[in-house]
């Protein structure tokens, strides 16, 4: 499965499928201070008549200055450090954040400089998603960004998404900071 992303920026983008049809969407309204960011997923329309999406609240991460940040997924509370923490020894540009999935399997999240890859955290380190930036055509075609997921997935989608959200705003922000410190 891929999912194609609207923007970069995934606190505030849509995301669709190979076809075009709307999966999920980010809304982070501006405001200084605690920020919270909305994770929506498009709801079946049973009405034949009408063609417009119907949208669930199915998410938020609720982003702290100081101390962990919250995640909230189908009505569960998580602080971020005790759901998703970091794991291992940090050397270069490598960071890895943990998590254990409703199936009762533990995750793991890469976070390079310049993309996320989900594995499982056991012997096999099977990869199972991996984030990809906009290509712009000036090697290669053109591209939107993409997270490509492994169907094996599906049954934990959402929280592969929330995750997935998470780990590449603490991404985002590495970037961010090495750019403006050089």
């Amino acid at each position: 499965m891929r999912l194609v992303l609207s923007d970069e920026r995934v606190r505030n983008t849509v995301m669709t499928n190979e076809r075009g049809q709307v999966i999920y969407k980010t809304s982070t309204p501006f405001r200084l201070g605690t920020r919270t960011t909305t994770l929506y997923k498009v709801m079946p329309n049973e009405d034949p008549e009408d063609m417009l999406d119907s949208f669930e609240a199915i998410g938020e991460i609720v982003w702290h200055m100081i101390g962990p940040s919250t995640m909230r997924l189908h009505g569960e509370e998580m602080k971020t450090n005790q759901f998703i923490p970091r794991k291992g020894v940090f050397w270069g540009w490598v960071k890895k954040r943990t998590f254990m999935a409703p199936d009762g399997q533990s995750y793991k999240w890469d976070i390079d400089f310049l993309i996320v890859r989900l594995s499982r955290d056991d012997e096999t380190g099977q990869e199972l998603a991996r984030s990809h930036r906009r290509s712009y055509g000036i090697i290669g075609s053109r591209q939107d960004p993409y997270l490509e997921i492994h169907p094996d997935l599906g049954h934990i989608l959402d929280v592969v998404i929330l995750t997935f959200i998470y780990v590449e705003k603490l991404r985002m922000d590495d970037e961010d900071a090495s750019k403006y410190s050089a």
